[in-house]
């Protein structure tokens, strides 16, 4: 980048999965594709993550709720949204309208503005087989999401079996996916 160049910021929405904890590689994955990160974890995902760490290698406050009147710590705005690992319940709630912490207010609110977002779902195989989450990830679709789930993409995991996946979650598919939805709408 020179010295003109804007960075892009990039949202990275956490939610309380075993990856979370791993979040930090997303981060750098990013930046070293020239996206400044900001790290919002839902309420849950705190206690997964290093919050002094992230804040360190972002630079940027690690924040799971809205900010009090007058409160300083106000993030740049987004240019692109990775919600990852998302969760069932993250999920559902999302695809039915449901904004009750700030990720998911957040992501009610960009999402229709067409701040462009990928999803990488981390859901085991008893949940996925619940029909709710494949109409979930439908309504998302639908808004123009870029979900990660199915074949060659995410596929849920025998329940219990989640913590030997850690090392494997694809962090970096969704920065390549995150790379063709903008080359695509740069070319519309």
């Amino acid at each position: 980048m020179t010295g003109t160049d804007q960075r892009r910021t990039l949202y990275v929405i956490v939610c309380a999965a075993g990856p979370a904890s791993q979040v930090d590689q997303l981060v750098t994955l990013a930046h070293g594709r020239g996206w400044e990160v900001c790290v919002i974890p839902t309420p849950a995902a705190e206690g997964f993550i290093d919050v002094p760490a992230l804040v360190e290698l972002t630079g940027h406050p690690v924040r799971s709720r809205y900010r009090n009147p007058g409160e300083s710590g106000r993030l740049p705005q987004a240019d692109a949204i990775i919600l990852a690992p998302a969760t069932y319940n993250t999920i559902n709630k999302w695809a039915h309208g449901n904004a009750d912490n700030y990720p998911l207010g957040l992501l009610a609110e960009l999402v229709p503005l067409g701040v462009p977002t990928v999803v990488l779902p981390f859901v085991n195989s008893a949940l996925a087989a619940n029909p709710v989450l494949n109409r979930s990830i439908a309504e998302l679709r639908s808004l123009g999401v870029r979900v990660l789930y199915g074949p060659g993409e995410f596929e849920p995991h025998p329940p219990g079996t989640g913590g030997t996946r850690l090392n494997t979650y694809p962090w970096v598919m969704t920065l390549d996916a995150l790379d063709e939805i903008r080359a695509i709408r740069r070319d519309l």
